[in-house]
């Protein structure tokens, strides 16, 4: 069976993806330590935050989350964040095939303008990862944030 074969997966990341929809992230978990299936273990309308609250230190997962971004007073962009969570107490295995495995989970969830590794909640910085979106996104005309 496929990694991201169960059907839930493709109607979640649309439902992230809807501007009309409150939802704005999803988490995938592996179904058990042993399978190389994925499943949605669960969504959420309170950003970050709130995915930041459901990963587990003993778990692999990935995440998507939709950001609003603003370059300047006038603009207001949606970007998409791709996250590859390796908890610091993942198996030995389940750490090892990771890396594979984020190829076929991109297969999916293809639009994203950033992709972040991340295995410590530390490491999801609302204002880091505001910044990374702002370099990807190219031109910025806001003053106060220009010097990267």
């Amino acid at each position: 069976m496929s990694l991201c074969a169960a059907p839930e997966i493709r109607e979640a990341y649309d439902d992230v993806r809807n501007d009309k929809s409150t939802t704005d992230w999803m988490l995938l978990e592996f179904v058990d330590d042993r399978k190389d299936e994925l499943k949605v273990a669960s969504t959420g309308s309170s950003g970050l935050d709130g995915l930041k609250s459901e990963l587990k230190d003993n778990a692999a997962a990935f995440g998507y989350i939709r950001m609003a971004m603003a370059n300047d007073e006038l603009s207001q962009r949606t970007k998409f964040v791709l996250l590859a969570w390796c908890g610091p107490q993942t198996r030995v295995m389940r750490r090892a095939k990771l890396s594979v495995q984020k190829a076929e989970v991109k297969n999916v969830l293809r639009n994203f303008s950033i992709e972040i590794a991340a295995s410590e909640a530390s490491e999801l910085d609302a204002n880091s990862i505001m910044l990374q979106l702002k370099k990807a996104g190219g031109a910025n005309y806001d003053r106060q944030t220009s010097n990267y």
